[in-house]
């Protein structure tokens, strides 16, 4: 089978997950409602004829908003005009970056596990991703500087590396120190940094988003993305946007006509309006998701599992081995008939070898009812999954 005609693993949960009937914690699709207001206005939008294409950038109002909210929110100074693109959502930006400044011989640097459409971006420009595991730490995940290090002195060409804070799948924030070396490592290899910040309003326990491009000598070598869809609870609407100097900024946009061109005319005024008032809203949603997040780990700890601390996104990874099993994948085809829940494997994360194939990735962007029926569901199932997995009597 070729690899273009492979059904994904997310693909494989979702319709396992709708034909038994088991809550679905696998994609991080939210079941948590959008602001009203940004739904009357795009709803005024359409019905008004705002349906053709807007301007291949962005419209203006929408690149002068994410302007403004880059320098309220962390000092950051970008050009509406030339430092500001809007996207198709950011995978389209990460793919357009990925194809607009590398190509055959090139090598991309990112941190494993990573979003999978990172591989699948770099295969497409015909570079080569360099993954850099991280390490699991105590119950969370840490950068391990030494191995960044080998990885990109021991590439054949570097030339990007993409930093993905707050991190899918682990919830990892990336500490000061840890964005410090990054940075040191950039500086001193002459590369180009692709952010993929989505997860930015989403941070939890009083943590703090800080983007890479804040650090000395960073902002002219970073191209910073993020988009609406995390934010506002509209993952369907894919709208996203590109920061960064302008020379990057047009390399992208020079791909970028040539995939979608230009989308979501009814929204992104819209989005415009919304992200002015993003601190209020982001913070009635983070507290809707710490306690999503930690229903989810307690439920998971009561079940048996070993949940991960998560301080950031929609995903908690929970260690399985205390069922019995050590393979995510077969762990995740076997939970909607053992619990009548739905997960993914962590190693459909994977570009390299898999250190840690027992980590298995719930999501918590759902309705708090969902999570509950999910965990009194997990909290059930161990007396059968122990009869199941137990080896033969001799």
């Amino acid at each position: 089978m070729s690899r273009a005609s492979e059904i994904s693993i997310f693909t494989e949960m979702t319709e396992l997950a709708a034909r038994t009937g088991a809550v679905n914690l696998g994609q991080g699709v939210p079941e948590l409602d959008a602001p009203p207001a940004l739904l009357a206005d795009v709803s005024a939008a359409v019905l008004a004829g705002r349906n053709q294409y807007p301007p291949a950038s962005g419209f203006p109002a929408l690149r002068e908003a994410v302007a403004a909210h880059q320098r309220a929110h962390y000092g950051l100074e970008y050009a509406p005009d030339g430092e500001v693109l809007v996207t198709t959502g950011a995978t389209e930006a990460l793919a357009s970056a990925f194809l607009a400044l590398t190509g055959p011989g090139d090598d991309v640097v990112t941190f494993d596990p990573c979003y999978d459409a990172y591989p699948a971006g770099v295969r497409l420009a015909g570079a080569r991703l360099v993954p850099v595991p991280l390490a699991a730490d105590g119950d969370g995940f840490a950068l391990d500087a030494d191995a960044l290090r080998a990885a990109v002195a021991g590439a054949r060409r570097p030339r990007l590396l993409v930093l993905n804070s707050p991190h899918n799948p682990t919830g990892k924030v990336f500490t000061p120190a840890e964005l410090a070396t990054v940075a040191e490592v950039c500086r001193a290899h002459d590369l180009t940094v692709v952010t993929d910040e989505v997860y930015e309003h989403l941070v939890y326990d009083g943590g703090r988003h800080v983007p890479i491009a804040t650090l000395p000598g960073m902002r002219e070598r970073t191209l910073v993305i993020s988009s609406a869809g995390k934010t506002f609870n509209a993952t369907g609407w894919k709208v996203g946007w590109v920061c960064g100097p302008a020379r990057l900024v047009a390399a992208v946009a020079g791909v970028k006509q040539w995939l979608t061109y230009a989308s979501g005319t009814p929204y992104q005024e819209a989005i415009a309006r919304a992200l002015g008032s993003v601190r209020e809203w982001s913070a009635g949603l983070r507290a809707t998701l710490t306690a999503n997040r930690d229903l989810l780990a307690a439920g998971l700890t009561e079940a048996g599992l070993r949940p991960y601390r998560a301080d950031a996104g929609y995903f908690v990874q929970a260690d399985i081995r205390p069922w019995g099993f050590t393979d995510g994948s077969g762990f995740c085809r076997e939970l909607p008939e053992l619990a009548g829940v739905v997960a993914i494997p962590t190693s459909a994360f994977r570009p390299g070898a898999d250190p840690a194939p027992w980590l298995v990735r719930f999501s918590f962007c759902k309705r708090p009812e969902s999570i509950r029926t999910a965990v009194e569901r997990l909290a059930a199932a161990p007396a059968g999954v122990t009869r199941r997995t137990a080896p033969p009597r001799r």
